[in-house]
């Protein structure tokens, strides 16, 4: 129970650090406001234009946006300022730290995944369930329990695979701790919002399998729309679980390389 004791404090800490800036809870509103208008106007514009793309129509691409908005907000509420905090401009890396993070008695891939959470993410969460919701309802198709459990077992897959990735981006700073990796897997990940196979064979490929942040989010929006096999789900779930062993196996022996700034 040590780690749930643990996480609930971490949550407690954050959930105080940000109730003490206020202001930032409007900003925070009207920027993810914004993002959702863009996100939206997007995909409408574009069927405004054309009935479907590749078998994508209005409806099942705005499935696609509810589920990249999940996972975005879900990225944003604990697993982002986590690692931030060791890799970002100011994070602990650079400034040494990093120190005090390892001498605690708590495994150090834990401490640098779970301590901070960012709360004014819980709106982003709700907004992108709200389009998740608006989308399912227009498609006009009933939802068997069978097709929740897939869509649950997808976004947990997919969400696992964007961990593990941005895990091995994170660990690459002990091996250059001047370059900032993760803003390299943002632009990558921006493509998510779109079906893959709106893209190029080459980049569907990249997308699939060298950095997957397709199946993060077309998984889980075919496994709401009943339009997800099985075996795909199975591979996406295995394809997280082997993706978080290398990438802890990675982050550890990175973190052999760490030189205590104090030496």
């Amino acid at each position: 129970m040590k780690p749930l004791r643990l996480v609930a404090a971490f949550m407690k800490a954050s959930f105080q650090e940000e109730a003490a800036y206020r202001s930032n809870f409007f900003i925070s509103i009207t920027t993810s406001v914004l993002n959702l208008g863009t996100g939206v106007l997007g995909i409408v514009v574009l069927f405004g234009q054309i009935q479907s793309l590749q078998g994508w129509d209005l409806p099942s691409t705005l499935t696609l946006l509810g589920v990249y908005l999940t996972v975005s907000a879900l990225r944003s509420l604990f697993i982002s300022p986590s690692l931030e905090a060791l890799s970002g401009m100011d994070g602990e890396i650079w400034s040494g730290a990093f120190d005090f993070t390892i001498m605690r008695p708590v495994d150090v891939q834990f401490m640098v995944s779970l301590r901070k959470w960012r709360w004014f993410a819980s709106f982003d969460l709700l907004l992108g369930l709200g389009v998740l919701l608006i989308a399912v309802i227009q498609l006009g198709i009933t939802i068997s329990p069978a097709q929740v459990i897939a869509f649950v077992l997808a976004l947990f897959s997919g969400v696992v695979i964007l961990y593990a990735i941005l895990l091995i981006f994170a660990g690459l700073i002990f091996w250059s701790p001047g370059v900032l990796f993760t803003w390299i897997f943002d632009g990558l990940f921006q493509m998510a919002r779109y079906p893959l196979s709106m893209y190029p064979g080459w980049l569907r490929l990249v997308l699939t399998w060298i950095v997957p942040v397709g199946v993060i989010t077309t998984i889980p929006a075919q496994a709401i729309t009943g339009a997800l096999s099985m075996q795909n789900l199975a591979l996406s779930l295995g394809l997280a679980l082997v993706l978080v062993v290398l990438a802890s196996a990675f982050f550890r022996h990175g973190l052999k390389r760490y030189a205590s700034a104090s030496s």
